[in-house]
């Protein structure tokens, strides 16, 4: 367990050269596996720890330095994974939505039912679009769309926006900062800006959640 992390982390880290030597390698079959690992980002319940955002900004800036891959059809490819992706899930969630509130499954915790339900009570169908910018979240928020038995007509909506949004802004910018001299030269580090960024709305909400139980903690001692 602890190797498999160890190398995730390298994976992480390395992400830029760890993605140029697919695209040398493999060159256009490397659109079959950027789709493929959005796509389980996206629309498996089990894989919700895969680098979704950092890989849309890698892709973008790694097909600007090698020229193997061309933009305007990587976002338009990664953007119909997502949205599969995001389908699977919704209807995967449907037909699990009398199952999920009986009992807990390996893959997913009726308390993270209950997160992402009070995530949609309080923005409504925004949670597709905001969700889409958060990791983990983005790949429970569907599922739970398909749970709640969101109407259909309404459920793609928001995720043809949030799609539209996620793939196109990160992987453009990956695509036009990639080649600054400051980026190139701080890949990892930029990485990790894009990684902290991405799960700030989350330690907000737990920082915030957690000051909220201390403050009802101290007014049940008064």
């Amino acid at each position: 367990m602890l190797d498999l992390l160890t190398q995730f982390i390298d994976i992480i880290r390395h992400l830029d050269v760890h993605l140029e030597n697919i695209m040398r390698e493999y060159e256009l079959a490397t659109y079959l596996i950027l789709m493929l690992i959005i796509f389980c980002e996206t629309g498996l319940v089990v894989t919700p720890f895969l680098p979704g955002d950092s890989l849309l900004f890698a892709a973008g800036a790694i097909t600007a330095k090698t020229g193997i891959l061309n933009i305007w059809l990587l976002i338009p490819l990664l953007f119909l994974a997502a949205i599969l992706g995001d389908n699977t899930n919704y209807f995967f969630g449907k037909y699990m939505s009398d199952k999920v509130f009986t009992r807990d499954y390996w893959f997913i915790k009726r308390k993270y039912i209950d997160k992402t339900q009070d995530f949609y009570a309080k923005y409504g169908g925004r949670t597709l679009i905001i969700a889409r910018f958060v990791p983990i979240v983005r790949t429970f928020a569907p599922f739970v769309a398909g749970v709640g038995k969101m109407a259909y007509t309404r459920f793609i909506g928001f995720c043809v926006a949030g799609g539209v949004l996620w793939v196109t802004g990160l992987t453009l910018a990956g695509y036009f900062l990639g080649s600054h001299p400051f980026v190139k030269e701080n890949f990892e580090l930029v990485i990790f800006a894009v990684i902290g960024i991405s799960i700030l709305p989350i330690m907000v909400e737990f920082v915030r959640m957690k000051w909220g139980n201390k403050e009802k903690g101290q007014e049940v001692k008064h």
